[in-house]
């Protein structure tokens, strides 16, 4: 039976049954609810690409409004932690939980190498940023791509 049935069964003040029914919904609904880790990452590389090309366009309005983002340090190692803290729990997960293959990791780990590299030599950041971006969204591919085939495929490595 399920949830909005009991509750309709049950004698409940007249509001009741309609919170019952709403309490029920968005318990189902949240039992359903599964982050694509492989999609955020893919989101977060493309944000920090949009950032990283839009944010030259705008630059000569920012000081105007007193904002001071460009050449940011702090800004830009928040954006590289945030890609590599969400693009790491990703790889983990499809690594463990999937397809127990490191290439998508290695391949990863490679991009934000890049990251860090252009950080630390800035002139040529428009050689290592191409580069660290292609390289992260084809390891969320190759880890998505990878997951959906294997599915669970175990192995004798398993611990779970």
């Amino acid at each position: 039976m399920s949830c909005a049935k009991r509750a309709i069964d049950r004698d409940m003040l007249p509001g009741q049954e309609i919170c019952n029914k709403v309490a029920c919904l968005l318990y189902l609904r949240a039992m359903n609810l599964r982050i694509n880790w492989d999609a955020l990452g893919v989101s977060a590389s493309v944000a920090c690409a949009i950032h990283c090309a839009v944010l030259p366009l705008i630059a000569t309005s920012l000081p105007v409004f007193g904002v001071d983002i460009i050449d940011n340090v702090a800004f830009e190692y928040g954006m590289i932690f945030l890609a590599f803290a969400i693009g790491s729990w990703s790889m983990w997960h499809g690594f463990k939980k999937h397809h127990h293959s490191l290439v998508p990791m290695f391949i990863f780990l490679s991009g934000i190498v890049f990251l860090l590299l252009k950080q630390v030599w800035h002139q040529y950041q428009l050689w290592f940023l191409p580069v660290a971006v292609a390289l992260i969204i084809i390891a969320h591919v190759m880890n998505y791509r990878a997951c959906r085939v294997h599915n669970h495929a175990h192995s004798d490595d398993c611990n779970h």
